[in-house]
């Protein structure tokens, strides 16, 4: 072993101590973190005395599987079910086609006023969601689009988020290929769904799962633009089944948050290796 060997810091005598630290610390991180998610899949597993114990209950004893059919009977999630995929879904191809044009234009056309149209674009994500949220619901209301699966999407479909992390990521795309595209014929929506999407799928699948998220799990808007339970969403439906439960049955309450997030993790965990992989990507320029 010479002095440039790259394994050399870790094999003395103090290294292997530092790297179980580390993982210990790592550990004890991941514990913090996964403990709220545990609390919840458990105690939807629970009785209401389990729930209010002290101390708690970290493991059910007795195991209450029919808080799920509570839940899913005391409210009608099989609509909210809908809701939520309706609009994550659609919304999210919407916003995300949208993003791909808007990216691919910033990066490989020119026109005038296009860096200064994009500071403007980032100046926009500086602006809380709250702000737009009035003018939003009185557009929609003109528009006669409330308690609608329009007015739940329409206010959404811009994505400067996505823009933005498409963009940073077409500007590290390499010149000869665009180059081979355009010299061979191909016009601009040939170039980007053959040549362009092909080598960015990591990002544009980051960027989807993001908005889909973000989409699944939006609360104030949905509350505000909806009215009746037919229209109300898998967030504002946990807010209905409280209230239907009344407080009482917090196990139901909690098997309906479960119900609720299982999904989301469903998707990331699926997808979470081409999460990592986008964002490595886009961190290059």
């Amino acid at each position: 072993m010479t002095a440039l060997d790259p394994a050399a810091p870790s094999r003395r005598p103090g290294g292997r101590a530092r790297r179980l630290g580390l993982y210990a610390l790592l550990v004890l991180v991941a514990l913090i973190a996964a403990g709220p998610l545990y609390w919840l899949a458990s105690s939807a597993l629970k009785t209401n005395p389990q729930i209010y114990a002290y101390p708690p209950h970290w493991v059910p004893t007795d195991l209450r599987w029919s808080n799920f059919s509570d839940a899913w009977n005391a409210a009608p999630f099989d609509r909210f079910f809908l809701n939520s995929l309706v609009v994550s879904v659609v919304g999210t191809a919407i916003e995300l086609c949208s993003a791909l044009l808007c990216a691919y234009a910033f990066v490989f056309l020119p026109f005038p006023g296009k860096k200064w149209l994009f500071l403007f674009l980032l100046g926009a994500m500086m602006v809380p969601g709250h702000v737009t949220l009035l003018p939003n619901f009185l557009t929609v209301a003109q528009l006669g689009w409330v308690n609608t699966w329009a007015g739940l999407i329409a206010p959404g479909l811009g994505s400067v988020f996505g823009t933005f992390l498409l963009r940073q990521h077409m500007l590290t795309l390499p010149k000869e290929v665009m180059d081979a595209a355009r010299i061979d014929g191909a016009g601009h929506l040939r170039t980007l769904f053959r040549v362009v999407l092909p080598m960015s799928r990591p990002m544009v699948i980051t960027v989807a799962i993001v908005v889909m998220v973000t989409k699944w799990n939006d609360f104030i808007w949905p509350l505000i633009v909806t009215s009746s339970a037919d229209m109300r969403t898998l967030p504002v439906g946990l807010l209905f089944l409280r209230d239907q439960e009344t407080y009482a049955n917090w196990g139901a309450i909690l098997a309906g948050t479960v119900m609720v997030i299982l999904p989301v993790l469903v998707v990331f965990f699926i997808a979470q290796r081409y999460i990592i992989a986008g964002l490595t990507q886009g961190a290059g320029k």
